[in-house]
């Protein structure tokens, strides 16, 4: 859709859009909130605006809409459409690869009780399961840091996919 139409969506239907983007109810209200938008530049801005606000709870909200990567039986089911296309490299990985990326994400999820998030978009599976190695050790806060960054690096790509930028 072009932003002049979203900017003229209904409350509901402009909030569901951005829940798209980013899994997070109070986000994507109080982005919906502060429309009209100039520019994608001006939305973008007020996504990541909100989203450098947003609190432990509605970071792992966020959190909880990712498929786990690593997760194939995932990425084929209730994920299929967005994951796939997002984790795509995930599929044509290596069978060690994927087993590696799946047991060392649940090791990091027991570790922070939560999911390794990455923007994955662009990142190999071999890539992804070096920052999964790389980052297991971190500590808690370190890692909901991280994740919050590159969940807001996927929001801003989803944003680009939402909005027609013509």
């Amino acid at each position: 859709m072009h932003l002049e139409e979203f900017n003229h969506l209904p409350a509901v239907d402009a909030v569901s859009a951005l829940y798209g983007c980013c899994h997070c109810q109070t986000w994507a209200e109080a982005v919906s909130a502060s429309r009209p938008f100039a520019s994608i530049d001006d939305l973008q801005a007020c996504a990541e605006r909100v989203w450098l606000e947003a609190s432990e709870t509605e970071i792992l909200d966020a959190f909880s809409g990712h498929a786990r990567i690593g997760d194939i039986e995932l990425l084929r089911s209730r994920y299929a459409g967005r994951a796939t296309q997002e984790q795509g490299q995930v599929l044509q990985a290596s069978e060690e690869v994927i087993q590696s990326l799946y047991r060392l994400n649940k090791d990091y999820e027991e570790k922070n009780g939560f999911i390794f998030i990455v923007c994955a978009s662009g990142k190999s599976a071999e890539e992804m399961l070096r920052l999964l190695q790389a980052r297991i050790d971190n500590p808690r806060a370190r890692e909901l840091k991280n994740g919050a960054h590159e969940q807001g690096q996927i929001t801003r790509l989803r944003i680009e996919k939402l909005i027609d930028t013509l």
